[in-house]
């Protein structure tokens, strides 16, 4: 009689070899017999949260020290160097106003339920995306790029798939900066709402710093990840309303436009950008928990994860 195969320990030789759901799946049914369940208990995800806070807090100017790294090394050895920090989003954003306000000719605006003009409506949604997206791809390679860092017993790592955040952030306060010189220039004024920009860039910056740790860690395991969501970028940025109104849209892709999260974070710019008034309430509250959640969910996987990272790489 053959003797059954023992499970498979994640983080051991063969998890090279076969794909990472498979590795998860026997952990997770190891963890229920020995009492180590991979499961997310309150009173441990919640401690793993507060550690993960914490450790951030403490190596804040390491997180500072890597990102100004990060965009100098990027732009190193150029012409025009640093510049391109405001180059790459002023060139993207104009190409997107020229194609979809003056190729396709599309109007509105000049109403009291869309006060201001179309390229305001897509810089409003066009700029927070273009910073996600950037975080998005950047997180996938954030710890296996840095494999010798990884493998160093006294380094942070949790600072690798943060650092990157700030110098995309930096893009979209230039791109923020743009659409308040236009909207001045071109209507005489800002709306009240803009003083509550702020307060939904730190919801972002605390949504993608939670998406950038849980994608850097599951593609430690899985390396195609990276691909994945180079393509689900793609796809997202016309699945979400940034272009178009969802009132352009059939029905039943209207339904699937609040469905999708980052419709929610969109329509919180836009009320700030655009509307010039709370447009969707509900939107605020989904995409702060959201933001709240995906924070959590990213520093409990990628705690969970951890421990196997050197081992992988």
């Amino acid at each position: 009689m053959s003797r059954a195969n023992p499970p498979v320990q994640l983080g051991s030789a063969a998890t090279r070899d076969i794909p990472f759901m498979q590795v998860a799946r026997e952990h997770v049914k190891l963890g229920w017999k020995d009492g180590r369940s991979f499961s997310l208990h309150w009173d441990r995800s919640v401690k793993l949260v507060r550690d993960v806070i914490g450790l951030l807090f403490t190596n804040r100017w390491l997180i500072w020290a890597l990102a100004k790294r990060e965009m100098a090394d990027r732009y190193a050895g150029q012409i025009f160097g640093i510049l391109w920090v405001i180059g790459h989003p002023l060139i993207l954003i104009g190409i997107y106003i020229f194609v979809f306000a003056y190729v396709f000719k599309l109007r509105l605006g000049g109403t009291v339920d869309l006060p201001l003009d179309y390229p305001v409506y897509i810089l409003s949604g066009l700029v927070s995306w273009m910073t996600f997206q950037d975080v998005a791809n950047k997180s996938c390679t954030a710890v296996t790029g840095k494999a010798n860092l990884v493998k160093q017993v006294v380094f942070p790592i949790e600072v690798l798939p943060v650092h990157p955040v700030i110098p995309s952030c930096i893009s979209q306060l230039i791109g923020c900066a743009v659409v308040m010189v236009y909207v001045i220039a071109a209507h005489g004024g800002l709306p009240w709402t803009y003083v509550f920009l702020p307060v939904v860039v730190l919801l972002q910056v605390l949504f993608m710093i939670g998406i950038s740790l849980l994608l850097s860690s599951v593609s430690v395991f899985f390396r195609d990840l990276k691909d994945i969501v180079a393509v689900a970028n793609l796809i997202v940025l016309y699945a979400t309303p940034i272009f178009y109104l969802p009132e352009w849209a059939p029905e039943p892709v209207r339904v699937l436009l609040h469905l999708n999260p980052f419709s929610h974070m969109l329509w919180c710019y836009q009320d700030v950008l655009y509307f010039g008034r709370f447009e969707h309430v509900a939107s605020w509250l989904i995409f702060a928990g959201m933001a709240v959640a995906a924070f959590c969910a990213g520093a409990v996987v990628f705690r969970r994860l951890k421990p196997y990272f050197a081992e992988a790489l």
